[in-house]
């Protein structure tokens, strides 16, 4: 069996930080995993945000209510649910992924979570291991399923490099030029292509 395992933001839906940053105006939030590859240190700069603009999980939710899934990442999570099993593997927060997750069909989504107090402040992050994307696929791997990841970001790369496929999706140019070993697409039909290369079954488009 073989499992399809996807990033979220960048690759099915957009990225909530830079959408919560343009809404705010707050320049400083536009940094993802894209500019910023330590994951905690980016984390820290944004709490730190939050904090000095008084702003909190109630805001952001309200941000997010206004999103939708990326043009043709409904179709395509349909199309890749009837060749594979399908997991999301996203540094995103369950905090914010409920409304988005409704509008793709209710994927499997392995990500994280915060700690909010009783004013909505958001006070800390909860990391459910180190190196979750790459851990996922290492522990997919011990169950004998064989692995194919697509992502955007730095915080992908471990991923793809433990899966036996991976494929950049909609990657900046500096995530390209770093990574090379890996096929860069960024139209969800060319990302079906590189799945079914990938797969080591005869799949059809």
């Amino acid at each position: 069996m073989e499992l399809a395992c996807l990033d979220l933001e960048g690759v099915l839906i957009p990225e909530i930080w830079i959408k919560f940053a343009e809404k705010t105006g707050i320049e400083a939030l536009k940094a993802t995993t894209r500019d910023i590859p330590d994951y905690d240190e980016l984390m820290t700069m944004r709490l730190g945000e939050l904090a000095k603009h008084k702003l909190g999980l109630n805001e952001i939710q309200e941000v997010i209510a206004t999103l939708s899934p990326m043009e043709g990442a409904r179709e395509f999570i349909d199309w890749l649910r009837e060749r594979f099993q399908v997991v999301i593997l996203s540094d995103t927060f369950y905090e914010f992924a409920g409304p988005l997750m409704k509008q793709l069909g209710y994927p499997t989504l392995l990500c994280h979570k915060l700690t909010v107090d009783d004013t909505g402040r958001v006070t800390d992050y909860n990391i459910r291991q180190a190196n979750p994307k790459r851990q996922c696929i290492v522990a997919f791997k011990s169950l004998y399923y064989r692995t194919i990841a697509a992502g955007d970001s730095y915080n992908d790369t471990t991923m793809l490099a433990e899966a036996d496929a991976g494929i950049l999706f909609k990657a900046p140019q500096n995530v390209i030029e770093q990574f090379p070993q890996y096929p860069a697409v960024h139209t969800y039909s060319d990302l079906k292509r590189e799945f079914l290369k990938a797969s080591i079954r005869d799949l059809a488009l």
